[in-house]
């Protein structure tokens, strides 16, 4: 059993159970409506409850985990509804940081770069790579915000989309469909019009009613 002699390294070990929970959320370990077994996982890890359950408040503040009284923990279910607030929430706020972007030669030489590595992840239908391409391709404007619980925030949100666990396949038409408005949104911000690719980014990019179709489709499983 790991020691707990005081709260930083409770702390530490709370942090490392919270690491280990994601992981395996990510991998589909923890299935999406599994109750967790919190004894069993306490023996596994070698820890005692109190960094268990520090890590799970602090997965059920992120949306990840619901804790039920006399129930106990369970993995929270993307269901369409959640799917559409995530959507709204994460076009507001992208939107709000596009608005005042103001991309330098370096900013968009990056944003095209990335949308070439986009174009090329899927011609081999590397979705890894697709993945990682797009989350820094809206990173190149969300990066230079100050405001860092916005930026903490997108990030959250976007993990329980795509890491609810990490679906390994992907919808080729939408990534094709979403490749468009990449572009979309990088013309934009090449020709100096920050507020028209904030509504691009709002109103097509990040709207639910647009993508529904698509969202449909590839989250089935949690529609069903």
């Amino acid at each position: 059993m790991e020691t707990e002699a005081g709260p930083d390294n409770c702390a530490t070990l709370a942090l490392r159970v919270y690491g280990e929970l994601k992981l395996r959320l990510n991998s589909g370990l923890l299935k999406p409506g599994a109750y967790i077994d919190q004894g069993a996982l306490g023996t596994e890890l070698g820890m005692s409850r109190a960094p268990l359950r520090d890590a799970l408040i602090r997965l059920e503040t992120e949306g990840f985990v619901s804790v039920l009284p006399r129930r106990g923990v369970k993995v929270r279910v993307l269901d369409l509804p959640t799917i559409r607030d995530v959507y709204e929430i994460i076009g507001a706020l992208e939107s709000a940081t596009a608005r005042s972007f103001q991309p330098c030669d370096t900013d968009i030489i990056n944003m095209k770069a990335l949308t070439v590595g986009m174009d090329e992840a899927l011609g081999r239908d590397d979705f890894d790579a697709y993945y990682a391409a797009n989350v820094a391709f809206h990173e190149v404007y969300l990066s230079v915000s100050p405001n860092t619980e916005l930026r903490k925030q997108v990030t959250l949100l976007k993990e329980r989309l795509y890491d609810f666990p990490r679906k390994r396949g992907f919808l080729k038409a939408w990534e094709v469909a979403s490749m468009a408005e990449h572009r979309e949104i990088l013309a934009r911000f090449g020709s100096g019009d920050s507020c028209g690719a904030a509504d691009w980014i709002r109103d097509v990019h990040w709207s639910y009613s647009f993508q529904e179709p698509f969202i449909r489709e590839y989250y089935q499983e949690a529609s069903g």
